[in-house]
């Protein structure tokens, strides 16, 4: 038990400042000789023991009527471990500009607000913890700790910004099941690390505008399964490492505006992920594969540049699609160009990019999207199969152009009128059947069904002959193309 004869006249200022709550401030207003990093040469003057901290946090100074205590204090070296496991603290601690010398313990401890900014301190650890209001580190630095917040209760809002945490090989941020009342704002954030915090619960969002997490070949932020109503990874913000989003729900939207990502294969992992918005709109190029597979996104924004070779699109749904292309045209070859980018041949990203085109009124974008799914498809499959694709492709687009049936039967028809007129044709029977006429008899040929008379009423020798044949064979394989090509849209649709 501590006694006051035994403070320092630097802990007994604080002492007497901690039931009034006022602040004990031993900065000299000089930025060089106030810097948390040279905290080491502070005398005597400025330095504060661990369990001066600790004693008064926990009641040992009770206040008097009428006061709030709390424990401010700035400019300090803390020296010793401020060890809190499990404790009950009924008052806020805020520590501003401190060199604390060893790890801060909160772990399982039940708290009001802490704030330790502008300061130096190895980790701290609030794992299991329940804070009853903020949890503020900004513009401190981290440098040979994490920050433990492990299935912890924190009902206010999480501040990270401008803060430096270096743990490599570990997690910079441990935060697994963390349940949030307000949001996480580590805005110019820079780690050293990953940033763990899968099943997390955000309730004002995940805010990380120009910050920068490193973890080269690692991950750099694991938010699976999390829930948030907003995912800011936008303004400058950098990822060495992968961003890992399996299965999380963000209610409201998704933005990496402006961001940079690489430093793993994979560099953005979403399969299974759920969102309003979805902002891709990078400052460059992905530096790995960015996988949406069983995404779904209620509107995607996104810019061609900023898109990896390769992307896994598989299952990915979405509605509304924005780029910055100008004219739809534009957009579609775009589009089709960024489903190719899908590894092998799979029809769900087709589908759904037409589905996304008819939804926007667009039925001939759809029908070229489907198109090209058949072209793409055509790749796949056996010699014969190619064949009556290339054949189904020329003749009627897949039943998409039907209107290419048309200008074959016009082209075919003015062939045939043309060389027959040159020629005399023998009447099959003589006496019998109406008159020749070329174009007729021409058009007789290349419908298989039915017919005008003329096939069977006149017939041919030699070169004439052969060029009725092939109009017949060609008759029959232009409607089958057709037939074919109808039915598979009609079944489609």
């Amino acid at each position: 038990m501590l006694s006051y004869d035994e403070l320092s006249a630097t802990e007994r200022g604080l002492w007497d400042a901690f039931p009034e709550g006022r602040w004990v401030d031993l900065r000299t207003g000089t930025a060089e000789r106030d810097d948390p990093a040279g905290g080491a040469e502070w005398g005597p003057g400025r330095t504060v023991r661990a369990e001066v901290v600790s004693a008064l946090l926990l009641g040992v100074n009770p206040p008097g009527a009428g006061s709030v205590a709390s424990l401010r204090l700035a400019g300090a070296r803390i020296t010793g471990r401020i060890d809190l496991a499990g404790a009950e603290i009924g008052h806020v601690l805020w520590l501003k500009g401190c060199l604390l010398e060893h790890p801060v313990s909160f772990y399982g401890a039940s708290t009001r607000t802490i704030r330790i900014t502008d300061s130096r301190v190895p980790g701290v650890d609030a794992g299991l913890g329940r804070i009853e209001g903020h949890l503020e580190l900004d513009g401190t630095v981290l440098d040979t700790g994490r920050l433990s917040l492990l299935n912890a209760h924190v009902t206010g809002e999480l501040g990270l910004n401008g803060a430096r945490i270096t743990a490599p090989g570990k997690w910079a941020l441990f935060a697994g099941g963390l349940v949030m009342g307000g949001g996480v704002f580590g805005n110019g954030l820079t780690a050293y690390g990953g940033l763990r915090l899968p099943g997390a619960q955000l309730s004002g969002g995940l805010h990380l505008a120009g910050a920068r997490l490193e973890t080269p070949g690692g991950v750099a932020l694991n938010a699976d399964g999390m829930t948030a109503t907003v995912v800011d990874l936008s303004e400058g913000f950098g990822a060495l490492g992968t961003l890992r989003l399996e299965g999380a729900q963000i209610a409201n939207r998704l933005t990496l505006d402006g961001a940079t990502l690489g430093g793993a294969d994979t560099v953005l992992l979403g399969a299974g992920m759920r969102t309003g918005a979805l902002h891709l709109t990078l400052a460059a190029p992905a530096q790995g594969t960015v996988d949406l597979r069983g995404a779904t996104v209620t509107t995607l924004h996104d810019r061609e540049h900023a898109w990896p070779r390769e992307i896994r699109l598989d299952g990915f749904v979405y509605g509304a699609l924005r780029s910055d292309k100008d004219s739809l045209k534009e957009d579609t070859a775009y589009r089709l160009a960024w489903v190719r980018r899908n590894p092998g041949y799979a029809p769900q990203p087709y589908e759904q990019l037409a589905a996304s085109y008819r939804q926007a009124g667009h039925d001939d974008a759809a029908r070229r999207v489907l198109l090209e799914k058949q072209r793409h498809r055509r790749r796949t499959v056996h010699p014969a199969g190619r064949v009556w694709g290339h054949l189904l492709d020329a003749t009627v687009g897949y039943g998409y152009r039907p209107w290419l049936a048309g200008v074959w039967l016009a082209a075919l028809s003015l062939l045939g009128t043309l060389a027959f007129s040159l020629c005399s044709p023998v009447r099959t029977k003589p006496g019998e059947g109406d008159p020749f006429n070329a174009f007729v008899y021409t058009v007789d040929l290349l419908f298989p069904l039915g017919g005008f008379g003329q096939r069977g009423a006149w017939h041919w020798t030699g070169a004439a002959q052969w060029l009725s044949y092939l109009l017949i064979a060609i008759g029959w394989l232009l409607t089958t193309a057709v037939v074919a090509g109808v039915s598979r849209v009609l079944n489609r649709n």
